[in-house]
């Protein structure tokens, strides 16, 4: 597997692309999104597309690692609750990412703006619950299949903005606050692009030398965003949440619907 300076970058766009991986994690950390930044970063240092998304599913897992860590840690994600979703998501991340490679995603790429602009406006103008004991909330099990099995695979296929996607979903089914709700994102989001990372590897789609520079870079920006947005509350987290949302949904429309990189 060639190193990325192989690939013609260079120890410039490297720096570059830890940077961005740096505001990458901090990000997804809060608000999920974090793809947005990242994924079209490395397109821009001229890696094939295959290879890209790989590369990023690298990074992302280092990420997505420590921010589901941190909120295990402060007792803002309980694994036990989502048994199923973490199955579920495990499942059809791997499924997604087997299919990455012939599936026609056209059609999937055009109706995201629409449900992506959907999700903000539920946060934009509904009301966000205010849980204070998750330990006594009972928490559906059925209903984390169909989450869990479409929003992994959609991370095994596509991937950007599916910690958004998880936040949305998870405070329209089931009564928690927006901080518990990130929990439960991030956590399922690290289970997605792990089986996803497993299936690159297999295939041979990641350049490791600068997925782990990523990877590193996301980490620390990743762990300062769990904690900002756990000490900033909901309160905190709600406008960035918004502005990702609304940020995605511009970038998708753009590049999908008017055939622009």
């Amino acid at each position: 597997m060639p190193f990325p300076l192989e690939l013609g970058v260079e120890p410039l766009t490297l720096v570059i692309l830890v940077l961005v991986a740096f505001t990458a994690g901090f990000i997804d950390a809060i608000a999920g999104g974090g793809g947005l930044l990242t994924i079209p970063a490395l397109l821009t240092a001229g890696l094939p597309p295959h290879l890209v998304l790989g590369t990023n599913k690298l990074c992302a897992t280092f990420g997505s690692a420590t921010a589901s860590y941190t909120f295990y840690r402060r007792k803002l994600f309980f694994p036990g609750q989502w048994r199923n979703a973490l199955i579920a998501t495990a499942i059809g991340a791997a499924l997604g990412a087997l299919l990455a490679h012939w599936l026609p995603a056209e059609w999937l790429n055009r109706i995201l703006p629409v449900i992506v602009f959907a999700c903000g406006l539920y946060l934009l103008f509904g009301n966000t619950p205010d849980t204070q004991q998750q330990d006594d909330i009972p928490i559906a099990q059925g209903r984390q299949w169909p989450q869990g099995l479409g929003l992994g695979f959609y991370d095994g296929v596509v991937g950007p903005g599916t910690g958004a996607f998880w936040t949305v979903t998870t405070l329209l089914l089931y009564p928690l606050d927006l901080l518990r709700a990130s929990g439960v994102a991030r956590s399922m989001n690290f289970v997605s692009n792990g089986m996803a990372l497993v299936v690159f590897i297999i295939t041979g789609q990641v350049a490791w030398l600068l997925g782990i520079s990523m990877g590193i870079a996301l980490m620390g920006g990743a762990f300062l965003g769990a904690r900002t947005a756990i000490s900033g509350g909901s309160k905190f987290i709600r406008p960035v949440f918004i502005v990702m949302v609304l940020a995605l949904t511009a970038r998708l429309a753009w590049q999908h619907w008017f055939g622009q990189a």
